[in-house]
């Protein structure tokens, strides 16, 4: 059987909305959420937060998870989230701590389901590298989408398309922060998320909101309020 570990990243700092990984929705912070869904997966054997912050370490462990301290530098704006990745594998590997399966949970997608979680672990096969989740996009590239060109302007983003309905351009699908599962040889090795073969799990909207601002969470909030009144 494979050893499954989870991964909340969540860094202190967030410019769109403030202190956005300790927000509190429905009483509990954002962080939270994930630890507690990830603990309601029989197949995860350990949790753990990388964080710069004191106060997302101290929620971390009050809620079970185990704490890997990121350094400063990968925890800025302008840090590609899979060097955190890298070093939250690196530290472990430093402790003899070995796993086959790489879980990610983001804190900003508190709306998932265990479901959720639980069909993105069982889509990584022998053959995929890498499981990620959309959900269907409002907008399509082929159909209602359009680019400004060097005179300002408007053109459609793909203009050799030709569809003149949406109903005939094929579906597109936005990349969600639901989950993201991949093996961590393949993190190592330097190959981003969307490289090699990946698949993906859909989820309905109404549990891939992703929280980047105070409109997302008041969202969040909307949707999370009308599931607890059932």
């Amino acid at each position: 059987m494979s050893t499954i570990f989870a991964f909340i990243f969540a860094r202190g700092g967030s410019k769109g909305l403030p202190k956005k990984n300790a927000l509190e929705l429905g009483g509990i912070p954002l962080i939270a959420h994930s630890i507690l869904q990830a603990r309601a997966v029989g197949a995860i054997a350990r949790i753990y937060v990388s964080t710069d912050d004191q106060e997302l370490s101290e929620i971390a462990k009050k809620y079970g998870a185990e704490v890997i301290q990121r350094p400063l530098e990968l925890a800025s704006d302008m840090t590609p989230e899979i060097e955190a990745w890298k070093h939250a594998i690196t530290q472990l590997e430093l402790k003899g701590e070995e796993f086959d399966i790489f879980l990610s949970l983001p804190a900003t997608s508190p709306l998932r389901s265990i479901a959720d979680i639980e069909s993105c672990i069982g889509a990584l096969d022998v053959d995929t590298d890498a499981v990620i989740t959309v959900t269907p996009a409002s907008r399509n590239p082929y159909f209602n989408m359009v680019v400004k060109n060097e005179d300002g302007n408007c053109e459609i983003m793909n203009k050799s398309s030709g569809y003149s309905r949406r109903q005939d351009a094929p579906t597109a699908y936005d990349i969600t922060t639901v989950a993201y599962v991949l093996r961590p040889g393949h993190i190592m090795a330097g190959k981003g998320v969307l490289e090699g073969n990946v698949k993906s799990v859909e989820i309905p909207k109404e549990r891939a909101v992703d929280i980047d601002d105070i409109w997302d969470f008041k969202l969040a909030e909307l949707i999370y309020e009308s599931k607890k009144r059932g």
